[in-house]
């Protein structure tokens, strides 16, 4: 059967029993999160603590690899590396989890590790979470150093993207001491130069892994480097406003933006330099700009460069406030929200940006507050509680101190915090006296007195029943008079039930009526609402562009400037060497109009000279030749004579194999006197008998009856 469990089913994994969890945002199904290759289902411990919670990844039949049991045992030597506790892995195989496999077949090859606690970046992007700044630096920190301890060791993630990037900085369980602010998933791509390459290849996210130079999926020690600079850049821009508010969706940039000059781009550029310094912002830019991912920076680069930056906004970004909060003027007073300054002294020059206002003026103040009051209430009736929190925060800086309305700021800001962020120590508590033995106790013996006394009362019913059915035959009279006094007044009773029922069907048509008219006031405001904010968006998307036209326009000047200076100075440099050639021809004609006589005078004798030494030459080179003619003569005659003589020894041994009735042998010198024979025969043909001696030879190579004459 499929491996489906619902909510608080038990399974025993390696001796060790599970339950699985419930989704936190949805009551009654399991908590699993859906990924490319496979579903991870939540476990946790029957005895154990929550951080020890697991996670079991069912992999969908196309990913099911028996090589997943090498590949995990590999990657358990990488566990201790801060961000990779998942490479603690399992993988449920036949011989280890036989019985628990034939009952869920979906199980082959699934692998039990850690469960990362707390969101993923993902969420943080999709759900458009503002961060502090000393969020931003803590995470993107984080995940620098994890890929420089992965470089180190030739590692890479090969699949780095906002879903596989959780966020244990945000957990709400409590994480041991020295937890990781942020930990990688999916981590069945990894790439090491010990492991083999996967038979399927992944070709990254949209928005993070669409570098020019990749053709096909991501495998090598390089493949993280584009797509970390791109998510380290988002979370350092995910503490500015206005780079929040300008993100694609499920990641800042829409995957045809990759690596060009969009409106994205050059916003998130412009918020690094300004907020982070130059050094950041000329990582990313080299990131954009990189021709292959070998040319992107590394991690620790941006390890580099992030320890080099403060906490504390630049005073170009923040304004500074000298003045400090006044203490509560009394015990029943509204508490003022701990508001980080910096974060909303941002806020509030983005939003006065947004609408188009100079801070610090009255209109500013009347108009600005209103603004994000009202779209802050939006929010919150809507659900998304941390968005009306952060706009209430920005409207807080705007407000004067002591006055009405920032008393009502401080309230609604105080209520989102407590619903966002509950405090943990009455949970805790009311979860000790739970479950502790004297509230068991307790409990127990309540439930015991109330069983005594159902008993005890039905004891007294019994007893007393006699007694009833003597009184109820003395009141048979009576009751006939009650009886007809009970139709009137049941009759009374219909007729004001009738009334009071068609009073409250009016008093529930008139609230419905009521509900109808404020759901469309609601709706016509939050219809104006969305107007102002389409004419805001559109507004700053002008001003984006035009800031991107001018950006690309300051550029063009630049490049046609520093242009037309090489220009000019290619000129110069020419005009000099024509001036400098023109004086050399000169001076090489004079000088050649002084010695052209005395080279022509030199050239008439040097040919008289050249001509008897050719004289000379070609007498010695005949000379030559005819001694190296005489020279060859007298070798060939030297040669032929003892080629001569070996052709007669030839024949003799021939013809003395013959009379021994050597007969093989006799026919190899026969043989052997014919070849060398062959190789001059006009010569030898001319010396004595040779020539009979051929004869005679070519007679008994032919017959081998013939036999040779002794000559």
């Amino acid at each position: 059967m499929g491996f489906q469990p619902a909510p608080g089913d038990q399974i025993t994994i390696n001796n060790t029993a599970y339950r699985v969890g419930q989704h936190p945002a949805a009551p009654g199904l399991a908590y699993a999160q859906a990924g490319r290759q496979g579903i991870v289902y939540q476990l946790l411990p029957v005895n154990g603590s929550p951080y020890e919670a697991k996670a079991l990844k069912v992999f969908f039949p196309k990913f099911r690899m028996p090589a997943m049991v090498y590949q995990s045992d590999h990657m358990a030597g990488y566990k201790e590396i801060p961000g990779l506790q998942v490479c603690s892995r399992e993988v449920l195989t036949p011989e280890r989890n036989g019985e628990l496999i034939a009952r869920y077949p979906d199980l082959l090859y699934a692998v039990i590790m850690p469960w990362i606690h707390g969101m993923t970046w993902f969420d943080v992007i999709s759900d458009q979470r503002s961060l502090s700044r000393s969020e931003s630096l803590t995470l993107a920190k984080a995940l620098a150093a994890i890929g420089s301890s992965m470089e180190q060791k030739g590692l890479a993630h090969c699949d780095l993207s906002a879903p596989n990037v959780m966020l244990p900085f945000f957990s709400e369980v409590e994480l041991p001491e020295g937890a990781a602010a942020v930990e990688l998933v999916d981590v069945e791509q990894i790439y090491s130069p010990k492991m083999d390459r996967p038979d399927v290849l992944l070709a990254g996210s949209p928005g993070y892994a669409a570098h020019r130079a990749v053709q096909s999926g991501l495998w090598s020690s390089y493949a993280d480097r584009f797509a970390g600079a791109v998510i380290v850049a988002e979370m350092l821009g995910w503490s500015d406003v206005a780079v929040v508010s300008k993100s694609w969706g499920e990641s800042y940039f829409d995957q045809h933006e990759m690596q060009t000059g969009c409106e994205r781009y050059f916003l998130l550029k412009k918020s690094l330099g300004q907020r982070w310094g130059a050094a950041i912002s000329d990582l990313f830019t080299r990131a954009w700009d990189s021709q292959d991912l070998s040319s992107c920076p590394t991690f620790g680069e941006w390890l580099v460069a992030l320890s080099a930056v403060s906490v504390e906004e630049p005073a170009s970004v923040t304004k500074q406030d000298s003045a400090h909060e006044a203490p509560e003027a009394a015990a029943g007073a509204v508490r003022k929200p701990v508001i980080d300054e910096a974060l909303a002294a941002q806020h509030a020059q983005d939003a006065a940006a947004n609408l188009g206002l100079q801070p610090d003026t009255g209109e500013v103040n009347d108009h600005v507050v209103a603004r994000l009051f009202h779209q802050a209430r939006d929010l919150e009736a809507a659900g998304n509680l941390t968005g009306a929190l952060e706009i209430f925060r920005s409207a807080y800086h705007f407000v004067q101190k002591d006055s009405p309305l920032e008393v009502e700021l401080a309230a609604a800001i105080h209520d989102l915090e407590s619903q966002l962020y509950p405090p943990q120590e009455e949970k805790k508590a009311w979860r000790a006296i739970a479950s502790s033995r004297k509230f068991m106790i307790s409990t127990a013996a309540g439930i015991a007195v109330l069983a005594g006394s159902v008993f005890t009362v039905n004891q007294i019913l019994a007893d007393q029943s006699e007694v009833r059915q003597q009184q109820e035959a003395s009141a048979a009279t009576q009751q006939e008079d009650e009886e007809k006094e009970r139709a009137a007044a049941e009759a009374a009773e219909k007729e004001e039930e009738a009334a009071r029922l068609a009073a409250q069907k009016k008093a529930e048509d008139a609230a419905r009526l009521k509900a109808e008219e404020e759901e469309k006031a609601k709706q016509e405001e939050a219809d104006k609402l969305a107007a102002e904010k389409a004419a805001l968006q559109e507004k700053y998307d002008k001003q984006a562009k035009y800031e991107a036209y001018l950006a690309q326009l300051e550029a063009k000047k630049e490049k046609q400037a520093l242009q037309e200076k090489y220009d000019n100075q290619e000129k110069y440099e020419q005009y000099l060497a024509l001036l400098e050639e023109k004086k050399q021809r000169e001076a090489e004609e004079k000088e050649a109009a002084a010695v052209r006589a005395a080279e022509e005078s030199r050239a008439a004798e040097a040919a008289r000279a050249a001509e008897a030494e050719r004289q000379a030459a070609a007498k010695r080179q005949e000379e030559a030749r005819k001694q190296e003619a005489a020279a060859k003569a007298e070798q060939l005659k030297k040669q032929r004579a003892e080629n001569v003589v070996t052709l007669i020894a030839y024949y003799n041994k021939a013809y003395n194999a013959q009379v021994t009735d050597n007969l093989p042998r006799a026919r190899n010198f026969a043989r052997s006197f014919q070849t060398m024979y062959q190789k001059d025969a006009t010569y030898y043909n001319s010396v004595g008998s040779m020539k009979s001696r051929s004869s005679n030879i070519n007679l008994f190579l032919n017959n081998s009856g013939f036999w040779l004459p002794s000559l």
